[in-house]
């Protein structure tokens, strides 16, 4: 029922910036929290940030400040501003949508980010 399309990864030199969106279609039902986590090679998925369709951010404590994270209810889409990136910022990034109260959980493709130094 519900799609997750990302777009926005590549490589990119340390200090550099990426910009990744997700555009969620289907049906979406409110309230949710949208946001992205990332998984690098041998280490386990984490939340990079998230925002709920009230707006209300949160954020892993290394990206705060590097990263922002928007949202466009209208489009259903979400977008991760990454400036200042990091070899270690290297990893597959996944979308994710979430809707607690009615235990539904929908997860992106991934798409690659690779930081070099």
């Amino acid at each position: 029922q519900v799609q997750l399309v990302e777009s926005g990864g590549g490589l990119v030199q340390a200090g550099g910036s990426l910009r990744l969106s997700c555009a969620a279609s289907g049906s979406i039902l409110r309230p949710n929290i949208m946001g992205w986590y990332r998984q690098a090679p041998g280490l386990q998925r984490e939340l990079v940030a998230s925002i709920t369709s009230g707006g209300i951010t949160n954020y892993k404590d290394t990206a705060r400040g590097r990263f922002t994270l928007s949202r466009d209810n209208a489009k259903n889409t979400v977008y991760l501003q990454m400036n200042g990136l990091k070899p270690e910022d290297t990893a597959v990034y996944y979308c994710n949508l979430n809707v607690g109260w009615a235990k539904h959980d929908y997860w992106g493709q991934g798409t690659q980010v690779t930081v070099s130094s």
